[in-house]
C-alpha cells in the first residue's frame, strides 16, 4: 500500500515552547511517534483515513482526523491550562513503553516546587533526590551518578558541555530554574548519540522565549535576586529570553566592614562574595522548515579580600611612615554558546548544525605591598602571585533524525571538539625586576565522535535501541581509539509491564584532578596523554517497570559497572605542588559499582511526587594506594532513601517536603597514634621534641554517622491585575539535625585521644518573594 508521511511541530499553544517528547499516535493503525528535542515528528502511514491524537503529560490533548494522500505538514499548539496547574514528574511515555532505561525526566514546574537551601532553587538538588545520584557532601551540589565521580558526568547546556557547574563554593549550581525548559538524567543504556562520559549524561534546554506576548518572572530573596523577561521581537518569528542573576551577600556585609574600619583610620579592610550569571537565547524562524538558534551563558563566582594599614611614627619614634597593603582573591566562571540551525530536509528527515564555544577558567591570586615615604622619595615594593587553569573548547557538531516507519526512529551524525587544556599555570612577580611563570604548560587536543543509532520496535512487545559510537582523540602525537556498542530492550508483559535490559560502553578521554573536601573549584581538567590512557566502563542494567492505577509508575532497576583508567593524587599531592607535572602527582587504577534501585513516583494528581531507593556498593584499586588492596570509594553508600511530595492545599496555598536518608560517607581516620623520635644529632637526649605518626589501618575504613535531613516549604500565591506573586517559606534541615560536615582528631583534657565531628547546616528559615507578569 502507498504510504505518505505527517511532520511538523509540537508547541506550547501559550508561549511556542517546544513540547520535548510529546507524542502523535493514529488510533486506526495503531503506530505512534514522539517529538524530538525541537518539537519536530513524524509519522509515515499508509493512505487513507487517519486519527490522530497529539498528547502530552500535563497538557490537554488534540484530537485530527485526515485522509491522507500526500505528505502533510501539522502543527499543533497544545494547552497546558486544562490540568489545573497540576504537576508533572516524569516522561511523556509510560515508563514500561518507553526503550530507553535508566533515564528520568524532572520538569521544571516541579523543581520549583521543592523546598530550597536559602530559598534558591537549584536543579542539580533536584536530581539528588533521585535513585542513584549521590549528593557527596552536606549542601553540595556535586553529582555523584552510580559510583561515579563528578568529572564522569556530561553535563549539556543547550548541547554545551559546561565543565565546572558549582557556584558558592558547590553549594548551588550555575543552572537558573528560570530560564529553563527541560531537564533529563541518564544513568545508563546511553544512546550512541551521547559520549564522552562514563557516569551520566545530564541534558538541560534553555527556554526559547515565548513568540506570542512578552513575560516577565523573578524573585528577590534571602542571599539572592533573579530577574528573567522573554517575549517575541517578531510575533510568531523572532522571539529572545534574557535572565539573570546575582547575590549580594558583598553588599550586605559592606555596612558591618565599615563600622568595624570607622575605629582604626590607619586601617581599611574589605571582604566580600558573589557570583551573578547570565543566560540569554534569541531564536528565528524563517520557515515551517527552518530555524535557528543562538544562546549564551556566562557566569563568575568571585571571594575577595583587600586590607590595607598605614604606620606613622609618634614623634620621637624610630621608623619612616608606611603603607601595607595585602589582597588575594578567587574567582571561577564559565562561558557557554552555541549557534544553531535546523531544517526539515524531507518529511522524515531531520537535521541539526551545531557550532558552540565552552571556556572554564579558575583564578587564585596574592599580592603583598609595602609603600615606605622618605622625605625625598617613595619606594615601593611589592610581590604578585598568580595561579590559573582552566578548559576551552571549540566544536561542531551535525545530527540528523530519520524515520521511515513507525517501525525505525534512526539518529546518526558526528561531532569534532577541539581542546586547550591548562593544567595550571604561575605567574610570579616582584618589585625586583622578577616576572616569571612556571608550570603545567598548555596541551591542545582533538576529540572526534561518529554515531548511529536505531530504535526499532520488532514486534508490539519487543523493542530494541541498538547503536554503535566511534570516538577518537588525537594528543602529543598519540591517538586513541574507542568502538563501544550500546544495546537496550524492552518486552513488554501485557499492557502494564515491561522488562528492560542493556549494556553499553563508554570511554572518557578527559580527567578531573580533584582534591577530597567540599568540591572547592581546584579541580583541574587534564587530558588523556602518552603517559595517561582514557577511562573506559563497562555497564549492564536489567529492571521491570510497572504501571499501578492512579498514575503510578513504578521501576526496579540493577546495575553493575566497571571503570578502568581511573585517576587520583597520591597520598600528599594536590595541585599546590606547582612545580611539578600533574602526571607525577596521580595514581592510575580501576573503580567497581553495583546495585539495586528502586522507583516509585505519581505523575498528576492533588498530591505529586516520588520514593527513591538505592542500595549500593562502590569501591577503588590503585596498585599503590591502600597496600594495593580495594577500599570503599569516599560516595560509597550503602543504603541511599529519598521521598519527595507536593501538593496544593487550595488554589492559594501548596505545601512541598523532602526527606533524605543516607549511609555516612567512607573517610579515612587513624587507627592510632604514637610518638616518634625525630632523625638526625640531638644537642640533648632529654629534651628530644617527639613528633607524632598516625597510623592507618586501611583507606576510607571508617564510616561517618548517617546523614538524615527534612526540608519543608509553603508557598502562598496571589493573582493580582499584573500578574502573579507568591511568597514562599520555607526551612532546610527542619529538625536541627547535626550532621557530620568532617571528622578531626584532637586531644581532651585527660590527654587522650578523640574524635570530634563538625556539622555545617543548622536549620535555615528562608523566606523568598516570586512574581511573574
Amino acid at each position: 500500500a502507498q504510504k505518505f508521511t505527517i511532520s511538523g511541530y509540537l508547541r506550547d499553544s501559550a508561549n511556542g515552547e517546544a513540547l520535548i517528547g510529546a507524542n502523535v499516535f493514529d488510533k486506526l493503525s495503531r503506530q505512534g511517534s514522539a517529538a524530538n528535542t525541537y518539537g519536530f515528528y513524524s509519522l509515515t502511514l499508509p493512505a487513507g483515513q487517519a486519527e490522530l491524537l497529539y498528547s502530552y503529560v500535563g497538557y490537554g490533548s488534540t484530537s485530527v482526523s485526515i485522509n491522507l494522500q500526500r505528505d502533510t505538514v501539522i502543527n499543533i499548539a497544545l494547552s497546558g491550562e486544562t490540568l489545573l496547574k497540576e504537576v508533572t514528574v516524569t516522561a511523556t511515555e509510560e515508563i514500561q513503553r518507553t526503550t530507553q532505561m535508566s533515564t528520568i525526566e524532572v520538569p521544571i514546574a516541579q523543581i520549583k516546587t521543592l523546598p530550597a537551601l536559602m530559598g534558591e532553587v537549584d536543579v542539580i538538588k533536584a536530581l539528588q533526590l533521585l535513585p542513584g545520584v549521590q549528593s557527596g557532601t552536606e549542601g553540595s551540589a556535586g553529582i555523584y551518578v552510580r559510583g561515579g565521580g563528578p568529572d564522569q558526568n556530561l553535563i549539556l547546556l543547550d548541547g554545551v558541555p559546561v565543565y565546572n557547574a558549582n557556584h558558592l563554593f558547590g553549594f548551588f549550581s550555575v543552572f537558573n530554574a528560570d530560564a529553563i525548559n527541560h531537564v533529563e538524567l541518564i544513568k545508563g543504556g546511553f544512546p550512541a548519540r551521547y559520549g564522552g562520559r562514563l557516569s551520566s549524561v545530564i541534558d538541560i534546554s534553555m527556554k526559547e522565549g515565548n513568540s506570542n506576548e512578552f513575560h516577565g518572572e523573578g524573585s528577590v530573596g534571602i542571599i539572592s535576586s533573579k530577574l528573567t523577561l522573554e517575549g517575541p521581537i517578531v510575533k510568531d518569528k523572532t522571539s529572545f529570553i534574557i535572565s539573570g542573576r546575582r547575590t549580594y551577600l558583598d553588599i550586605l556585609a559592606r555596612p558591618i566592614i565599615k563600622a568595624s574600619n570607622e575605629n582604626d583610620p590607619n586601617t581599611d579592610s574589605n571582604v566580600g562574595y558573589f557570583f551573578h550569571d547570565v543566560n540569554a537565547k534569541i531564536n528565528h524562524r524563517f520557515s515551517d522548515r527552518n530555524r535557528v538558534y543562538v544562546s549564551l551563558y556566562t557566569g563568575l563566582d568571585k571571594f575577595y579580600f583587600n586590607n590595607w594599614s598605614r604606620y606613622d611614627p609618634e614623634p620621637g619614634e624610630e621608623g619612616l611612615p608606611t603603607e601595607y597593603e595585602n589582597k588575594a582573591g578567587i574567582d571561577w566562571g564559565n562561558i557557554t554558546s552555541a549557534i544553531r540551525w535546523n531544517s526539515m530536509i524531507a518529511p522524515q528527515l531531520f537535521m541539526n548544525t551545531t557550532l558552540t564555544f565552552s571556556d572554564y577558567d579558575f583564578n587564585i591570586g596574592a599580592e603583598q605591598g609595602t609603600t615606605i615615604f622618605t622625605p625625598d622619595s617613595t619606594v615601593r615594593d611589592f610581590f604578585n602571585l598568580n595561579y590559573t587553569s582552566g578548559i576551552r573548547d571549540y566544536a561542531g557538531r551535525i545530527d540528523f533524525d530519520y524515520i521511515p516507519s513507525p517501525n525505525h526512529y534512526l539518529r546518526f551524525g558526528s561531532n569534532l571538539i577541539y581542546h586547550t587544556f591548562s593544567p595550571g599555570a604561575n605567574t610570579f612577580q616582584t618589585s625586583y625586576d622578577i616576572d616569571t611563570t612556571f608550570g603545567a604548560a598548555e596541551v591542545n587536543a582533538y576529540e572526534l565522535a561518529v554515531f548511529a543509532e536505531n530504535d526499532w520496535k520488532i514486534t508490539e512487545d519487543l523493542k530494541i535501541n541498538v547503536g554503535l559510537h566511534y570516538s577518537g582523540f588525537a594528543v602529543e602525537d598519540t591517538y586513541y581509539q574507542s568502538l563501544q556498542p550500546r544495546i537496550s530492550a524492552r518486552y513488554l508483559l501485557g499492557n502494564k509491564t515491561s522488562i528492560k535490559a542493556s549494556y553499553v560502553t563508554m570511554a572518557q578521554f578527559i580527567h578531573l584532578l580533584t582534591n577530597a573536601g567540599i568540591g572547592l573549584p581546584t579541580d583541574l581538567w587534564v587530558p588523556s596523554t602518552a603517559r595517561v590512557a582514557p577511562q573506559r566502563s563497562h555497564q549492564v542494567a536489567m529492571g521491570v517497570a510497572h504501571t499501578l492505577p492512579n498514575n503510578i509508575e513504578v521501576s526496579v532497576e540493577g546495575y553493575y559497572k566497571t571503570m578502568q583508567n581511573l585517576i587520583e593524587y597520591k597520598d600528599g599531592a594536590s595541585f599546590v605542588n606547582a612545580g611539578e607535572d600533574w602526571q607525577d602527582k596521580i595514581e592510575v587504577g580501576n573503580g567497581l559499582s553495583y546495585g539495586l534501585e528502586l522507583f516509585v513516583q505519581r505523575n498528576v494528581g492533588p498530591v505529586t511526587g516520588w520514593v527513591g531507593y538505592t542500595l549500593s556498593w562502590t569501591t577503588r584499586q590503585f596498585d599503590n594506594l591502600n597496600n594495593g588492596e580495594p577500599f570503599p570509594y569516599r560516595y560509597d553508600r550503602r543504603h541511599d532513601f529519598s521521598l519527595v511530595l507536593s501538593g496544593k492545599i487550595n488554589d492559594r496555598i501548596s505545601l512541598s517536603g523532602t526527606w533524605v536518608y543516607g549511609t555516612g560517607n567512607a573517610v579515612t581516620l587513624p587507627n592510632a597514634r604514637y610518638a616518634a623520635a625525630p632523625v638526625g644529632p640531638q644537642v640533648d637526649p632529654l629534651y628530644y621534641q617527639y613528633t607524632t605518626v598516625d597510623y592507618i589501618g586501611s583507606r576510607n575504613g571508617f564510616r561517618m554517622p548517617s546523614y538524615h535531613r527534612m526540608d519543608l516549604s509553603v508557598t502562598f500565591t496571589k493573582e493580582k491585575r499584573w500578574g502573579e506573586r507568591a511568597w514562599v517559606i520555607g526551612a532546610y534541615n527542619a529538625y536541627n539535625r547535626k550532621n557530620p560536615f568532617f571528622i578531626d582528631t584532637a586531644y581532651d583534657d585527660n590527654n587522650e585521644l578523640k574524635f570530634y565531628q563538625y556539622a555545617l547546616f543548622p536549620i535555615i528559615p528562608s523566606v523568598s518573594y516570586r512574581f511573574s507578569f
